[in-house]
């Protein structure tokens, strides 16, 4: 299983939100690069970005400090956060992404996520952010009516590989994540799904290796302490 170390972009800044409330946000480091650079020295070979300010406009805000980061490491860089046509999904894989993440756009606008899908492939994924199990959307600011299941039956038939399955109530709760969701979503679809909210242990790290999941993204815990970004890592193998 992959650790996908998570800075979340703000004004330039790598913060963290509580259960994706803008108004709850801790700024964790003004200068993002100093924290991949931690990354890199425990051993990380991801990183999870995503641009909280695209997630709510649509516009590239922080795409000047995903260039940066992109130019100055060799770290496999996913990246979502309003990306909603074609010409922001080709400028974050000209600045350095290796794979972007579609969210909102992939629920409102599936023609755009097919012709994504079938430029770029695997170098597209799908962020299914979910709230009480139903897929929220626009920096999770609106809940549609759509389920956890038949929204992943849709991707997969769209033919995403990839999907990062959030559960907005565990996201930098630090109540550990939902394994019962992941165990139900991964024995059902044939996708590499990666967990997103609430890893907060290495007991976390462990229980989602053992369903066999393709990642797992870690946030706030890393930023607390509560993860060792280095063991879990190896906890992952």
């Amino acid at each position: 299983m992959k650790i996908f170390p998570a800075i979340d972009l703000f004004g330039g800044q790598a913060v963290r939100l509580y259960k994706g409330d803008y108004d709850q946000m801790t700024v964790y480091d003004p200068e993002p690069l100093n924290t991949v650079r931690k990354f890199e020295a425990a051993g990380a070979k991801n990183l999870h970005l995503v641009d909280l300010e695209g997630a709510k406009t649509g516009q590239t805000t922080n795409l000047p400090t995903i260039e940066k980061l992109a130019a100055n490491t060799g770290l496999f860089i996913e990246v979502g956060g309003g990306i909603r046509n074609m010409d922001t999904v080709r400028r974050y894989l000209e600045a350095g992404a290796s794979r972007v993440i579609l969210g909102t756009a992939a629920v409102t606008d599936r023609a755009f996520l097919k012709k994504a899908v079938d430029a770029y492939g695997e170098k597209i994924a799908v962020g299914v952010d979910l709230k009480d199990g139903y897929v929220a959307v626009k920096g999770w600011t609106e809940t549609t009516a759509e389920s956890a299941e038949s929204f992943c039956a849709a991707m997969r038939e769209e033919g995403v590989g990839t999907l990062i399955i959030t559960d907005i109530s565990r996201d930098g709760a630090m109540q550990g994540t939902n394994l019962a969701l992941y165990r139900d979503l991964s024995a059902r679809f044939d996708l590499n799904i990666t967990a997103s909210g609430g890893v907060s242990s290495l007991e976390d790290v462990r229980r989602l290796r053992e369903l066999a999941l393709y990642g797992a993204i870690i946030g706030k815990a890393y930023y607390t302490g509560a993860i060792n970004l280095r063991e879990a890592i190896e906890a992952a193998k």
